[in-house]
């Protein structure tokens, strides 16, 4: 890759509050799909659904991973979240501390996947 930074990504994904949001962090992470996982334990959404706006209190995750696992994350995650259409969405790092970035590849490094 021309850039290393190239190879890291963050994730959000919304959930309920609570253990659904918990359990979502703890497969991602036990799984090494994810160095890590944020929850922020309340968000105030607003969203258009079945054609009325609508809106809902939520957890907001936001993990750190390398884009391989991308396409593994948008399997395994709607398997197991409660909603019929979850957020799931990536967002390159561009830049970052050359330490924290090396533990995010030490963290992923003995995966199974």
């Amino acid at each position: 890759m021309k850039n290393e930074t190239e190879r890291y990504t963050l994730f959000y994904i919304t959930a309920p509050i609570g253990e659904p949001a918990r359990l979502i962090a703890q497969e991602l992470v036990n799984k090494k799909l994810a160095a890590c996982v944020n929850i922020l334990p309340s968000v105030e959404s607003y969203f258009h659904w079945e054609g009325k706006v609508d809106h809902e209190q939520e957890s907001l995750l936001i993990g750190k991973t390398e884009k391989r696992f991308a396409e593994i994350i948008l399997k395994v995650v709607p398997e197991i979240h409660p909603y019929k259409v979850c957020e799931i969405i990536f967002v390159p790092i561009e830049q970052g501390y050359t330490p924290y970035l090396n533990w995010i590849t030490s963290a992923l490094k003995e995966t199974d996947l």
